[in-house]
């Protein structure tokens, strides 16, 4: 398992540039880590063109869809999400700082 310490999201308003930016974090991911991506989790109307398949069957990746808005599939990011959440809420209530220092406090606990 690869756990990425600080990500970047992109809102892309084309889809067709989505299957650009993965090949180049497959790279980024796979250079810096030694490791390759073994599969991928991701909603069941996302990365899943022509491009994608060919990309993931060259590869060897595994696809792995999930459903839109069901977070029950998506288990193990909701509860490292969890897990954040309550180290933030935490270090907030033992520091007795305002609320106003949720985003720093949680980009600590991450």
């Amino acid at each position: 398992m690869i756990i990425v310490k600080k990500t970047w999201v992109y809102f892309l308003k084309q889809n067709s540039k989505v299957f650009n930016y993965f090949k180049k974090f497959k790279a980024l991911v796979e250079k810096e880590s030694g490791y390759s991506i073994k599969s991928l989790k991701t909603i069941e109307s996302e990365c899943c063109s022509n491009d994608f398949n060919e990309f993931y069957e060259y590869y060897g990746i595994k696809k792995l869809l999930t459903m839109p808005r069901s977070p029950q599939q998506n288990d193990m990011v909701e509860r490292k999400n969890r897990s954040f959440l309550n180290m933030a809420k935490s270090m907030l209530k033992t520091k007795k700082m305002p609320k106003e220092f949720w985003a720093e406090v949680v980009d600590c606990a991450i």
